[in-house]
């Protein structure tokens, strides 16, 4: 996710536009205890990401819900297999499923497009007339009168087959690639109400997420030494602000967000599907020790590694090692074991709906 330096000014303009009375904020508190929870805990969200975009994902969501550690998920409306997602879900009224609001399709073999059609939304349509393939593409092409258009229609298609997301989030981080596509997302939160994925509180997860790359840049370059003060990534420049302001219009806010553990693996050249799943099984131990107290949402993608599968997509094996991952009982002992209370986007909302 990228949020370009401009957009601390245009949303602040945006917001400053509402005519809300914003009240004084709780000093010194993490969102999770302004939702009630005790003092001093972690609160966590497991969320699976990609549900819809194939059988293999659909099935695999499913898994890491009804067996596992996962407590939540999103859906991509676009996708072919989103609507046979939704109905099964119906079987599972209990289930948390959010929006994983699409404006990229990134796979060169397995495409997906707007729901809106090419005559209303032309720019977000690449010359196979499917979504950009990438979030660079639909920065330059698209407008947020578009990505307006669309994403309401993504909201209305699991509307109208009887489904009440419980919040909303961006495939590939596209909504936080622009300040005016920011803008538009939290604006259709508050329009109908919907949690959106905002972190604003102290942030050390997806600080660091967000700089492993320039870190890893410096190792190439020989410039890096442990310790070192690093630029505050963009994406979270005003973002306790803006938080602040999220948190006063009436939805929930993250005090932290975790979603790169599609980039874990062991540092050697080969390792079996076993020796994967292990590995992430030890990370995200590690990143629950890490957090701070607060309320974090965690993302994490569960498909099985199926031939069909690895047709159109190299991440398989990444996948299937989140979904072993959510299923294990190492981890569900351990994160029992720390006292770390699991729960849900719907529960959230319930929470914010009660807090003044």
């Amino acid at each position: 996710m990228h949020l370009y330096g401009k957009s601390k000014v245009v949303l602040a303009l945006w917001f400053s536009t509402l005519s809300v009375s914003l009240a004084q904020t709780e000093s010194g508190k993490t969102y999770a205890e302004k939702l009630g929870y005790p003092q001093g805990k972690k609160v966590v969200i497991f969320h699976v990401d990609d549900a819809g975009m194939s059988y293999e994902s659909n099935h695999g969501t499913f898994q890491a819900m009804d067996k596992g550690v996962a407590s939540s998920c999103s859906v991509m409306m676009p996708c072919p297999w989103a609507g046979t997602f939704l109905q099964t879900s119906k079987e599972k009224p209990a289930m948390d499923i959010g929006l994983h609001l699409v404006l990229t399709s990134e796979w060169k073999t397995y495409r997906w497009e707007p729901l809106a059609g090419p005559l209303l939304v032309p720019g977000l349509i690449d010359p196979e007339g499917s979504f950009w393939p990438s979030v660079a593409q639909v920065v330059e092409h698209a407008n947020a009168e578009e990505v307006y258009i669309e994403l309401k229609a993504q909201i209305d298609r699991a509307l109208n087959l009887s489904i009440s997301p419980t919040h909303l989030d961006s495939h590939m981080g596209t909504l936080f690639a622009s300040p005016e596509f920011l803008e538009t997302y939290i604006r259709l939160g508050l329009e109908y109400q919907i949690p959106v994925m905002f972190p604003g509180g102290n942030n050390k997860l997806i600080t660091a997420d967000l700089q492993e790359p320039v870190i890893n840049q410096l190792k190439k370059e020989g410039k890096y030494q442990d310790g070192m003060t690093l630029p505050t990534p963009d994406l979270l420049i005003g973002a306790q602000d803006m938080g602040k302001k999220i948190w006063e219009l009436g939805l929930p806010v993250l005090d932290d967000l975790h979603k790169n553990s599609g980039d874990w693996r062991p540092d050697k050249e080969s390792f079996t599907q076993q020796e994967l799943t292990q590995y992430k099984i030890g990370k995200f131990k590690e990143i629950l020790t890490q957090m701070e107290p607060g309320l974090a949402m965690i993302i994490v993608h569960c498909s099985e590694n199926t031939e069909n599968f690895q047709r159109f997509s190299g991440s398989g094996k990444s996948r299937q090692a989140d979904l072993e991952a959510m299923l294990s009982t190492d981890l569900k002992h351990f994160i029992e074991d720390e006292g770390i209370v699991l729960t849900t986007w719907r529960e959230v909302m319930e929470r914010r709906r009660n807090r003044k």
